[in-house]
């Protein structure tokens, strides 16, 4: 069990991490978007790219227009912000004194909740504004096998708590 607490450990803080990469890409390009600071266009603008603080050098690259905007870009930036957050939940899980908790259950339960609804939706409405590549159906299909396995690993989750709530009633 030693190994899984030091693995899971690993995996939080390197979720964590991305996790907080991600909202901050997210916000810095909704303020270079807003303001226009930091902020070049390409062929007469048809094309925009966010630069690195105070420099012209690329960091990202989009279409100007704002379905291209919200849906291929801000939303997966902040979409992933989010899923790497619930990730690192989840794996903190494993490093906690007692394993089985309804903390854990609840955190279990959000992420499988977003991993089976927020993906399909947001396709859904995006498939609406912006044209969708193939490749965004493996996305909702992974999504989907994930969510369905942090369901059965809460439903476990849920198992374990209430026979050690009968075990403490019985010692």
């Amino acid at each position: 069990m030693k190994t899984t607490h030091i693995v899971s450990r690993i995996l939080f803080y390197f979720a964590r991490f991305l996790a907080i990469v991600y909202f901050i890409l997210a916000l810095y390009s909704v303020f270079t978007l807003a303001t226009g600071v930091f902020l070049t266009f390409e062929e007469n603008g048809k094309y925009f790219q966010v630069c690195y603080p105070f420099t012209t050098h690329p960091l990202m690259l989009g279409d100007y227009n704002l379905p291209y905007i919200l849906f291929d870009f801000l939303a997966p930036l902040s979409l992933y912000g989010i899923f790497f957050l619930l990730s690192s939940n989840v794996f903190k899980l494993f490093y906690q004194p007692k394993l089985f908790t309804t903390n854990g259950i609840l955190h279990l339960r959000r992420f499988y909740l977003s991993n089976l609804l927020i993906p399909g939706i947001v396709i859904f409405i995006a498939s609406f504004f912006v044209p969708l590549d193939n490749e965004v159906s493996l996305f909702i299909v992974l999504h989907g096998m994930l969510g369905v396995f942090a369901y059965f690993l809460a439903a476990i989750f849920k198992q374990g708590l209430n026979l050690q709530n009968e075990q403490d009633l019985f010692i």
